[in-house]
């Protein structure tokens, strides 16, 4: 089993999983207590504004930009921040690349559809601000090298929107599992099963909406006519974009599979699914996936459906540590342990559910804004938390993907070149990937 920190030395990368915290000489040029951070939203539609809400609970914070290629949703976010605050945001763009370039933002949350953080994250990044980028950091694993490179040399803050890293019942759920007292743990189930989301149905395409900049929408992506069914919340159905189900909820289940066994690096991927549920709806990702990680001793296996909800004991979602002595289940409502009862012996005591307070994306925000101050780059969800498990669930999408066992070093496939060819995108001219 390769040990998280057996890994972080192995590659080069120990110094960044300890506390980075700059010279005090840094930290006092940089931040002081209670001083005020301006912030910035780029793609102010979804979580994007999620995030910005709770950032305007802390009193030191002001939003003075917001960015949206759809001037609709950024209009109708800038009045929203006036009736939070009382006055709307000094700067309002369409174009990212202006807001980079606003020297009075200190902080850029990126807030877009997936395939847009990369280039916005590292921009950010080389003008001097700090970052809190949402989830899944990248969209492919070369793009989240090169984020860890980017806040490395321009030594950023960076928090990514895994928020349950904050919050306390996922964090004493993996003291249980680390306590030994469920026995040797043999598999690790992990499962988002989303009957909410129905199939998306196939539509023609049309003319582009007034007021939104769709060149800009696409950025990097490949030039496709305007289609709703990939614009704002269901971008994440298509490859070009994001990873479907195993990206969007893979990177906060998928992440405490890995951090509640402390490992790494998978020694083989495989995958099976595909539209099974909806197979003529306009999806390109699966909406049923099974995908297995083989590590030494035990197993970690994603399950996904959309349009159901059986999840597996009782929930929507969540993950099952299977031990010798019980099961501890864990969600977003809490954690308990299920006793292993074997010819009528019961090998554990039950644990009842111990709740989540629900508080996790606040602690998240003050977690970051607690680490600006100091100049600590070691923020629960740091770009090297992110960087790695985005590509952990990357790996799953390409197993798929590719119909094919993989086996993986940590930085490439082994056993097929052919299949490297998913580790680094093709972008659209005139967009570049980044040189770090």
């Amino acid at each position: 089993m390769t040990s998280r920190r057996t890994f972080l030395k192995s590659s080069g990368m120990a110094a960044a999983g300890l506390a980075l915290i700059a010279p005090l000489s840094e930290s006092m040029a940089s931040c002081s207590a209670n001083s005020k951070v301006n912030v910035g939203l780029v793609g102010c539609n979804g979580m994007g504004f999620v995030d910005l809400k709770t950032f305007l609970e802390n009193p030191q914070v002001e939003c003075i930009a917001l960015c949206d290629i759809d001037e609709g949703v950024l209009n109708r976010r800038a009045a929203d921040v006036e009736k939070i605050r009382g006055k709307k945001p000094a700067y309002l763009y369409k174009d990212w690349r202006k807001l980079i370039e606003n020297k009075d933002i200190d902080v850029v949350i990126i807030g877009t559809p997936d395939h847009w953080h990369c280039l916005i994250m590292i921009a950010a990044c080389e003008a001097g601000k700090d970052v809190y980028c949402e989830k899944p950091l990248g969209n492919s694993i070369e793009e989240c090298n090169l984020m860890v490179k980017a806040a490395h040399k321009h030594k950023s803050v960076v928090q990514v929107g895994q928020w349950q890293r904050s919050d306390p019942h996922w964090l004493s759920a993996v003291d249980f599992i680390r306590s030994g007292k469920l026995g040797k743990i043999r598999l690790v189930r992990v499962s988002s099963y989303q009957g909410w989301c129905p199939s998306i149905p196939i539509l023609a395409d049309e003319q582009v909406p007034a007021g939104v900049d769709y060149d800009m929408w696409l950025g990097p992506a490949h030039s496709r006519p305007f289609n709703r069914n990939r614009f704002h919340f269901t971008f994440r159905w298509f490859w070009d974009y994001a990873g479907g189900l195993m990206t969007d909820w893979g990177v906060h289940l998928l992440d405490f599979a890995l951090y509640g066994m402390d490992v790494t690096t998978p020694k083989s991927i495989m995958a099976m699914g595909g539209k099974y549920g909806y197979p003529h709806d306009a999806c390109e990702t699966p909406d049923s996936l099974q995908t297995i990680y083989e590590f030494d001793g035990f197993n970690v296996i994603w399950d996904h459906a959309i349009g159901i909800n059986d999840g597996g004991y009782g929930r929507t979602h969540g993950l099952g540590f299977v031990g010798e002595n019980g099961t501890l289940v864990v969600d977003r409502n809490g954690w308990e342990v299920i006793p292993e009862i074997v010819n009528k012996e019961k090998r554990m005591e039950a644990v009842l559910l111990v709740k989540g307070t629900g508080e996790g994306l606040k602690n998240h925000v003050k977690n970051f804004l607690d680490c600006r101050l100091t100049r600590n780059r070691n923020t629960n969800a740091s770009v090297e938390i992110g960087a790695h498990i985005a590509k952990f669930s990357q790996l799953g999408n390409i197993a798929y993907r590719s119909g094919k066992k993989l086996i993986w070093d940590g930085t490439r496939f082994t056993n097929d070149d052919e299949v490297n060819k998913y580790l680094i995108p093709s972008y659209r001219d005139p967009w570049k990937l980044p040189t770090i």
